[in-house]
């Protein structure tokens, strides 16, 4: 039943090549020997029979795709040029393609380079594309978006989650207390930023206090400052 439907399609793409495509009359045996030989070939090594078995998806860096995405940080425009490009990206990302990711970010910033959620995003892309990890690069991108407007909540926002996905907890920790102290009361991601600060300190534990010189000061006499 499977090599019907071959022969058939076989026969449709034939019929048209010859009709539909206008070949002329002296192309016309090499487009069907051509079609022959690729019904020979998958003779030899396709196997028809054989039940189907799905393909799982890459694994995506974990949180990535929610951080780019997440429009109740209220961080990132819902519309527009920034909007087209981060949801391209997004995409390419989802499935693991986290290079096309960031290549279609620095052709957004080719046309729009003073857009602060292309520089966050491309921060994000390229933090993704090193396992997680902050990047020289990765880094770069956020402090561009920082250089754009130092009072948008974004650039210090995902730069602090990238931080802490690459495990610099203390770095995430005063990235992330610079923002919250600076966030006017209600801004729409002032809570989830102290949900988030609160599970890193959590992560953190007691903080030790700072590191004091083994010397002991040495007392003036009593009778005055030493000479």
């Amino acid at each position: 039943m499977i090599w019907l439907w071959v022969l058939l399609a076989a026969a449709l793409t034939i019929g048209g090549i010859f009709w539909l495509g206008r070949l002329p009359a002296a192309a016309r045996p090499l487009a069907g020997a051509a079609v022959m030989l690729g019904l020979a070939g998958y003779a030899l090594q396709g196997s028809p029979a054989l039940p189907g078995k799905p393909v799982a998806a890459l694994e995506e860096p974990e949180g990535f795709g929610e951080a780019l995405t997440d429009q109740r940080q209220g961080m990132a425009e819902r519309f527009g040029p920034a909007a087209q490009w981060l949801g391209m990206s997004d995409g390419f990302a989802r499935t693991g393609k986290t290079e096309l990711a960031a290549k279609t970010l620095e052709k957004g910033l080719e046309k729009y380079p003073d857009n602060v959620d292309l520089w966050v995003g491309l921060g994000n892309a390229l933090a993704a594309h090193g396992g997680g990890m902050m990047s020289p690069a990765a880094a770069l991108a956020f402090d561009e978006a920082a250089k754009r407007d130092p009072s948008h909540p974004a650039p210090p926002f995902f730069a602090g989650l990238a931080l802490a996905q690459g495990g610099d907890l203390k770095g995430a920790e005063a990235v992330w207390s610079g923002l919250l102290a600076r966030s006017p009361a209600d801004a729409p991601w002032r809570r989830d930023l102290e949900v988030r600060l609160a599970q890193l300190r959590q992560a953190l534990g007691p903080q030790l206090p700072p590191e004091t010189s083994g010397e002991t000061p040495t007392a003036a006499p009593a009778g005055g400052v030493p000479n």
